[in-house]
């Protein structure tokens, strides 16, 4: 008769491992994905207070993160902002499943692209990557509107001036084949007279906005927030 050996592991002990486990998990995820600690942020906050279906969300990198009186700024709308500063249009689109879709918004605001040039992508890929941002989101909201605010001209990098401008362009040339798509042109009024980037409109870093900036983009989008539907 063979004897059996068996070991017994108190619940303790378990729920102790489980801990160590996940908390091994997620910090191998962050070593990997340096915004999955936003996004989980996010997620806690949803948890917490959940957003109700039908908002307008604002997502992007550090542009969207920084506009802390974004609700005040368009009082009649009810809106998510979702910004996690130096991500690109790929990020948005990696985690669109998470802080996107389970929002149901009725209209997704997209900034992003600055970053992605200044990483060394193309405008062709930028373009290419809000292609596929936009099939993300279509495949799970296939009705829902999208608003993309144009690349910012911004003095720190006005060495991608040209760059920024294709990309703008390529993009709004894609947004045509799409009723649901609006370009928010943020380019051209934040360029002075000899077409460089108004340094006014900007922080003592000369890349992120001031109130200024933000009162352009105020302008451009409100009749796009008005158009979506009030709350």
């Amino acid at each position: 008769m063979k004897a059996q050996c068996r070991i017994w592991v108190r619940p303790g002990f378990l729920a102790l491992l489980c801990i160590v486990f996940a908390t091994q998990t997620f910090a191998q995820l962050e070593a990997v994905d340096p915004w999955e600690a936003d996004i989980r942020a996010f997620e806690a906050t949803d948890r917490s207070h959940p957003p109700e279906a039908g908002t307008v969300l604002f997502i992007g990198s550090s542009s969207i993160r920084f506009w802390e009186s974004l609700q005040t700024d368009f009082p009649d709308t009810h809106i998510t902002r979702r910004g996690f500063g130096g991500s690109e249009i790929r990020d948005a689109t990696r985690f669109a499943g998470r802080i996107i879709v389970p929002y149901r918004p009725r209209l997704v605001v997209l900034y992003a692209g600055d970053n992605d040039l200044a990483a060394g992508r193309s405008p062709e890929q930028v373009r290419d990557d809000f292609v596929a941002f936009v099939d993300r989101i279509r495949r799970d909201l296939p009705e829902v509107a999208i608003a993309f605010i144009t690349i910012k001209p911004s003095p720190a990098r006005a060495n991608l001036l040209d760059a920024m401008q294709k990309a703008n362009a390529l993009i709004g040339a894609f947004a045509e084949s799409d009723k649901n798509i609006r370009i928010v042109d943020v380019f051209a009024p934040m360029l002075d007279a000899k077409g460089q980037p108004r340094s006014e409109l900007f922080g003592p870093d000369q890349l992120h906005m001031n109130r200024a900036g933000y009162r352009i983009w105020i302008d451009k989008l409100t009749p796009i927030l008005r158009a979506s539907g009030k709350d």
